[in-house]
């Protein structure tokens, strides 16, 4: 749970991130950050794995900019990536437990460690995307 009073108080932060597999790196140590600054710790290792899956898929899978969104209220932690493609992402399959797959694991490693997930398409200004999310809540 967040140190202090203020700490409770919602906040969200954007990356806008290059279509770079670096890219992953960097959102993940810009979330490891964000939540150790706001006492989230105890959220850190499953927030990243978390991150770096989505933003892994929106660089890997599509061609234009993303961007990673973190946003806490209310006890939930929200981690959602964006990207400039319209197309909804694969449906998640098995997890994979012989550890022989290379790729194709992320939403199913997704939907196994977060307590809710999802997409939605985006259209903004003539800007098209999707934004795919998923939510932890601090115990």
């Amino acid at each position: 749970m967040p140190e202090n009073e203020n700490e409770s108080e919602p906040w969200e932060y954007c990356l806008y991130i290059p279509n770079d597999l670096r890219a992953v790196t960097v959102s993940r140590r810009t979330l490891r950050l964000i939540l150790t600054m706001h006492g989230l710790i105890s959220l850190v290792d499953v927030a990243e794995l978390l991150a770096a899956e989505l933003v892994s898929n929106a660089v890997r899978h599509t061609k234009g900019p993303a961007a990673l969104r973190v946003r806490w209220s209310a006890g939930v932690l929200r981690i959602g990536a964006w990207d400039a493609d319209p197309e909804p992402p694969e449906a998640p399959g098995p997890l994979d437990e012989g550890g022989e797959l290379e790729e194709g694991r992320g939403l199913a490693l997704v939907r196994a460690c977060a307590d809710l997930w999802g997409w939605h398409p985006l259209a903004r200004r003539g800007n098209r995307g999707k934004y795919v999310w998923c939510e932890l809540a601090a115990v």
